[in-house]
C-alpha cells in the first residue's frame, strides 16, 4: 500500500520501539517521515534503514515547548506541508501517589501529557490546511488504573480525554484525532517487565490471545488510524490490546 504517498508524517520518540517501527511502516507506505527523539544516535540509526530523500531527523526533547515548536516550523521549511502527527513519545515512573517524588510526577506529565499538547498545538494550524490527522500513543493504563502507576495512569488518562477534545474542537476544521491504546509490548520501556517471567505469565493469563504485543502490531494501527481509510473516524481511544479490555475483570475458570 502507499496510503502516504507525498504526505509527511512527524513521528515523536522516534529512535526505538513503537515510534521506530510507525515510523518504519509510514515510509515503508510513501510518506516523508520526520524522526523525532532526544537521542540523536538512535535517531540516525533509524533514518539509516529509509530512505534519505525522504527522512529528517529533529532532536527534540517534546517536554520543552520552544524545542517543538522549532521542530514542526524545520518540517514545514522542509517539506513544504503537514499532514499527520503521531504523538508516541512517552515516559513511566513506578509508584503509587505516596512513594511517587515531585520530580517523577513531573517529568512524566512533562513528557506524556505536555508533549502531546505542544505538538499538537504547533502541527494543527500545518493540519488544517492538509486536512490531516493526530494520533496519540495512549494506552490501556489511560483508560482503567493499574497497582503502583499513579503518575503513569494519570498521564495517559489525560491523553485519552484530550484525544476526544481535540476531536470536537477540530471536527469542524477536517482534522481527525484519534489514540490508540496498547496493553503490554516489548520496547526499551518494558524490558525489565519481559524480562520477569512470573510478571509475564500473569500477563498471558488475561491476553485473550496469550501474548505481548510487539511494536510491529501497535504501527499498523496507527497508519490506519491516521490513513483515509479511517476518515469517517475521530475521538476514538483504540484498544490495540490483544483482547485484555474484553474482560470484565474477573479470573479465568
Amino acid at each position: 500500500m502507499r496510503r502516504f504517498e507525498d504526505k509527511v508524517v512527524i513521528v515523536t520518540g522516534a529512535g526505538s520501539g513503537m515510534g521506530k517501527a510507525t515510523a518504519e511502516r509510514f515510509a515503508s507506505e510513501g510518506a516523508k517521515v520526520v524522526l523525532v527523539g532526544r537521542q540523536a544516535d538512535k535517531l540516525k540509526s533509524v533514518a539509516a534503514g529509509l530512505p534519505s530523500e525522504r527522512v529528517l531527523v529533529q532532536q527534540c526533547d517534546v517536554s520543552h515547548e520552544a524545542q517543538v515548536d522549532a521542530m514542526v516550523q524545520k518540517t514545514h521549511e522542509t517539506f513544504g506541508r503537514l499532514d499527520v502527527l503521531v504523538n508516541n513519545a512517552g515516559v513511566h515512573a513506578e509508584g503509587d501517589v505516596e512513594n511517587t517524588s515531585t520530580q517523577d510526577w513531573r517529568k512524566v506529565m512533562a513528557t506524556d501529557v505536555d508533549g502531546v499538547f505542544f505538538a499538537s498545538r504547533a502541527a494543527l494550524p500545518h493540519l488544517k490546511t492538509a486536512k490531516g490527522s493526530i494520533v496519540n500513543v495512549a494506552s490501556v493504563s489511560g483508560t482503567g488504573g493499574d497497582w503502583g502507576m499513579a503518575a503513569y495512569n494519570a498521564a495517559k488518562g489525560a491523553v485519552v480525554n484530550l484525544t476526544r477534545a481535540m476531536a470536537l474542537d477540530h471536527g469542524k476544521d477536517g482534522v481527525r484525532v484519534n489514540s490508540v491504546c496498547p496493553s503490554l509490548t516489548r520496547t526499551d520501556m518494558t524490558e525489565e517487565m519481559m524480562s520477569d517471567q512470573a510478571l509475564l505469565a500473569k500477563f498471558n493469563e488475561r491476553f485473550a490471545l496469550q501474548d505481548p504485543a510487539e511494536a510491529e502490531d501497535i504501527a499498523p494501527v496507527i497508519a490506519f488510524l491516521a490513513s483515509d481509510d479511517a476518515r469517517f473516524v475521530t475521538g476514538v481511544n483504540l484498544p490495540v490490546d490483544g483482547g485484555i479490555s474484553a474482560s470484565n475483570g474477573q479470573p479465568a475458570q
